[in-house]
């Protein structure tokens, strides 16, 4: 399992960063998700770009809506946002200085960006409140009980909220403790805690407490972590160095994940109730 204490130490030193150019995107604003994989795909930042689209199709995004992103890296989302969905109040959510300084010198005309944990929503000084949250491939890196609660503290009533994670398939219950123990290593490399993940009828009863209805739950398994692990291994690269490490590692990861079909990667849309 050499393979899993080096995913451990470089995902610990580069928590969230990731070299973009390395996947193929050079972009002052670039992307740093998994990707949504199709045949129809070109490119690492096409099918970061689909990823995204899947999103805000889900919540049935326009340009009426005030948007919150979260999470949002590079901010190679909130220029979609604007461009191609013509959103014109956007305030996001990121905690890497460097992401956050790069989005405020290439988008000037943004509403606000916070430099700031997801988790803790009550603490920013927002603007107003959102019609629609997004939050793209990040949340599973949190407790799906933490998310939720911080982000109802900003939704508006009947506001949508769209983000992707881990679950828990129905054949995990039939492994025994010690396999168990091996994925929550695994999964803890990659920042994920799997005491956090569920099964799709409890997190469907989750966001219920949490007065959310509309519950969509959508398996993109295959697009994301197969494609992802594919694209990977049908690209040789010559770099070289820890980024190149922890790119390899998350392709090695997608792929285990895809393959043992334990853990699933799941869009999730839903909209708040009336209070």
């Amino acid at each position: 399992m050499k393979w899993l204490q080096a995913i451990r130490q470089h995902f610990i030193q580069h928590k969230y960063a990731i070299n973009a150019k390395q996947l193929g995107d050079d972009a002052a604003l670039a992307w740093s998700n998994l990707g949504y994989w199709d045949d129809a795909t070109s490119s690492y930042p096409h099918a970061c770009r689909q990823l995204a689209h899947q999103l805000a199709q889900a919540v049935q995004l326009t340009s009426a809506d005030k948007l919150l992103d979260l999470g949002c890296g590079q901010g190679a989302s909130l220029a979609l946002w604007q461009q191609h969905y013509q959103l014109q109040y956007i305030e996001a959510v990121e905690l890497q200085a460097n992401c956050v300084m790069q989005i405020q010198q290439h988008l000037p005309q943004l509403t606000a960006i916070h430099q700031h944990s997801f988790l803790n929503l009550k603490q920013i000084q927002f603007k107003a409140a959102f019609d629609v949250v997004l939050c793209i491939d990040a949340a599973y890196h949190s407790n799906l009980n933490s998310f939720l609660a911080s982000v109802c503290t900003v939704l508006n009533a009947k506001g949508r909220l769209g983000f992707h994670y881990l679950i828990l398939s129905e054949k995990w219950s039939a492994l025994t403790a010690l396999q168990k123990q091996k994925y929550n290593w695994l999964l803890k490399s990659a920042d994920v805690n799997l005491d956090d993940l569920m099964t799709q009828s409890v997190l469907k009863q989750t966001l219920q407490r949490y007065d959310f209805s509309d519950i969509a739950v959508v398996d993109l398994s295959q697009a994301v972590l197969h494609g992802f692990s594919h694209y990977i291994q049908q690209s040789p690269s010559s770099h070289l160095g820890l980024d190149a490490v922890k790119i390899q590692l998350t392709a090695k990861l997608c792929h285990k994940l895809y393959v043992d079909g334990l853990v699933q990667y799941v869009q999730i849309s839903a909209k708040k109730n009336t209070p």
